[in-house]
């Protein structure tokens, strides 16, 4: 029986076609599929694990950037004008105020202006004068001079010294350590007099249990809108120690409630907190199951006091991957099925186009022009049969060409020979190209040779100019009364003589400004804000800006005047764009302190939103993208802080913005800027 069924396969064709058809489609795609299934849910798990693990990066970001938004609102407090003067003063009520103010808006669970001991300052009631939990953030703040920012593990006597306690959770448990611990973000910024002495500290910490605000916000970053399924799940969780203290995980059973209090499994605390590891892991809240992954969060001296993790809702993965499973086994059980039917039906359509194409090929080999016709089947097959046919009509085409293309030789001579003559003019064009663009080069280097010329001149011109002024007084001595007469007449000349030596010198600024660079010199700031004053007269009329003055100052401060002229010039015209037609500007000048002088330019424009101030000294930073390029705000700053002073900025969105420089009468230069 094997034999004859061999023998019957060598013989047919239709029978070898439908065996090369059948055998893979019912012994490899069952296989196929069943790999395909194996190999895709350690793909899925892969990927799941790939996605938990980018989140938690994404997590710990966020963590600590907004420990670094925290210092940065106390920066900005700790270096503002109306801080430092209060603090200059000992205005007790005004350091409170602030204070209550930036904790309501910063969401700080506590904040205090403390000696470099830790003493509470200034507090309401004489029962507030505390001294803060010590910390190496002090330490460190006080040592390096620049603000510092840590996590810590406060006990309940920590806790209770800052009016804080742990929130009950919804489990019934404390969402605390063991004996009502707390986990703080802490920030703390050292307060400096004009000498760098460390003369106070800003203490603001934020306690992460059961605050909702701090994971939801980490959890929408993490998990915005769109980066999750419509039934998917993404959560973000602290944990203090191995107790989870705040998340998004929801209690099972609850809409609102969260899973506090529980704990991470022995193995996940044993790699992240005993050994330092990150580690991805499952874990099961009530009925659910989570894809985890955890991180180790350390205190400021390095010890892992707690963890936070990135959670991953599995059930949509695993449903979404059940789905596709069984409707790629029914795709391809379907398929099967349809294969099969279509391979016994065209086994014969297949094998019919062969014999004809056969019969054709032996017609060609004994001579005869014979062709395969119009055939029925579309398919690979009909195709070929049609490209045979069309590629013997080819060849017969052929051959009549090669008779055309004897007699159309000399035709083809010709058109080459005008391709040759139209590539030669076009050669000839280029060349005198050349030529032009030589002839623009050499205009160039005679330009750049008359601006030296135009150096050379202004120079000359100033020896004439010395003359004439030097014979006119000899002339107005040697006349004396008589010159009365012509006094007019003598005055124009010495005026215009005048003008010619002031255009000479800004020629020479403008081919050498290397020479006529200023120096420090002592400055009226008063006279210099009423010069720039006239040079942004120009700007106010266009948009019918009033400008009003008081300058009280009365200290004179050593500084380069043209570049306090190019400050002051870049906070008017800042003012300028900030106003959109008919507004107000406000410059005025005051001492400062026992050394110093405080200049400020106020406008009533549109102000900037609280977002965007701290950004306003950042190069190429603008919020005005039709008129600004963002390098004037940032070319004041560092101008100003190469003196040693300081400038800020205080706006309130459509009520205007308040500029301030403080300059000291002996400047401090900053090597590093001045280089």
């Amino acid at each position: 029986m094997w034999h004859r069924l061999r023998a019957a396969v060598g013989a047919s064709l239709r029978i070898k076609l439908l065996l090369l058809v059948l055998f893979p489609i019912l012994v490899f795609m069952p296989v196929i599929l069943g790999l395909a299934a194996y190999w895709s849910q350690d793909f899925a798990y892969e990927q799941l694990s790939r996605r938990v693990n980018t989140d938690l990066a994404v997590a710990r970001d966020a963590f600590s950037r907004i420990q670094q938004d925290d210092l940065a609102q106390l920066k900005y407090l700790g270096e503002s004008y109306t801080f430092r003067t209060a603090l200059a003063r000992e205005d007790a009520s005004t350091l409170r105020d602030q204070l209550a103010v930036l904790r309501e808006t910063s969401g700080f669970d506590f904040l205090h202006l403390t000696d470099p001991e830790g003493h509470w300052l200034y507090a309401r009631r004489p029962s507030d004068h505390r001294l803060s939990r010590t910390s190496p953030l002090q330490h460190k703040a006080i040592r390096t001079g620049s603000g510092t920012t840590g996590v810590e593990v406060f006990s309940r006597s920590d806790l209770g010294r800052e009016g804080l306690a742990v929130p009950g959770a919804d489990a019934g448990g404390a969402a605390g350590g063991q004996g009502g611990e707390g986990l703080v973000l802490r920030s703390i910024y050292p307060v400096k007099d004009r000498h760098g002495a460390v003369i106070a500290l800003l203490d603001g910490g934020v306690l992460l249990n059961g605050n909702f605000d701090f994971v939801d916000a980490i959890r929408d970053l993490v998990y915005g809108p769109g980066s999750v399924p419509a039934d998917g799940w993404g959560a973000v969780t602290v944990f203090l120690g191995a107790t989870r203290i705040s998340t998004n995980v929801p209690r099972p059973g609850t809409d609102s409630g969260r899973a506090l209090g529980g704990h991470a499994a022995h193995k996940v605390t044993r790699h992240v907190l005993a050994q330092g590891r990150p580690w991805i892991a499952r874990s099961m809240v009530g009925s659910d199951r989570y894809l985890s992954a955890f991180a180790p969060i350390e205190d400021d001296t390095g010890q892992r006091v707690g963890m936070l993790s990135a959670d991953y809702l599995e059930e949509p993965v695993r449903r979404s991957y059940l789905q596709a499973l069984w409707g790629l086994a029914a795709i391809s059980l379907l398929s099967m099925v349809f294969a099969a039917l279509v391979a016994f039906r065209g086994a014969r359509a297949v094998f019919r186009p062969i014999e004809a194409i056969a019969a054709v090929v032996r017609a060609q080999q004994d001579g005869q022009p014979k062709r395969i016709g119009p055939l029925a089947s579309r398919d690979e097959i009909g195709a070929l049969a049609r490209q045979f046919d069309h590629m013997l009509d080819l060849l017969d085409e052929r051959h009549h060409e090669l008779e055309r293309a004897a007699e159309q030789l000399e035709e083809k001579v010709a058109e080459r020979t005008c391709e040759l003559r139209e590539k030669n003019q076009r050669l000839e064009e280029t060349i005198q190209l050349l030529h032009q663009t030589r002839r623009q080069l050499v205009t160039a280097e005679k330009l750049a040779a008359i601006g030296e010329l135009t150096a050379g001149v202004a120079h000359e011109i100033n020896n004439p100019v010395a003359v004439i002024l030097g014979n006119m007084e000899v002339i107005i001595g040697e006349l004396g009364e008589q010159a009365k007469p012509l006094e007019t007449e003598i005055g124009l000349i010495m005026e215009q003589v005048a003008r010619i030596r002031t255009i000479v010198d800004q020629l020479l600024s403008y081919a050498r400004p290397g020479e006529y660079a200023g120096e420090l010199e002592e400055v009226d700031v008063n006279a210099v804000v009423n010069n720039t004053l006239v040079l942004v007269r120009h700007e106010l009329k266009d948009k019918h800006i009033d400008i009003a003055t008081r300058l009280e100052a009365s200290r004179p401060v050593r500084i380069v005047a043209q570049e306090l002229q190019q400050v002051l010039v870049n906070l008017l015209v800042n003012a300028v764009h900030a106003i959109e037609a008919e507004g107000r500007i406000e410059v005025g000048t005051a001492d400062w302190e026992a050394d110093a002088v405080a200049i400020r330019v106020e406008d009533n424009g549109r102000g900037i939103a609280p977002e965007h101030l701290h950004r306003v000294f950042d190069p190429f930073y603008t919020t005005d993208q039709a008129n600004g390029t963002g390098l004037g705000l940032s070319v004041s700053y560092g101008l100003v802080q190469r003196y040693g002073g300081h400038i800020t900025a205080h706006s309130q969105p459509g009520a205007g913005t308040r500029f301030e420089v403080i300059l000291y009468q002996e400047p401090s230069l900053r090597e590093a800027a001045m280089s």
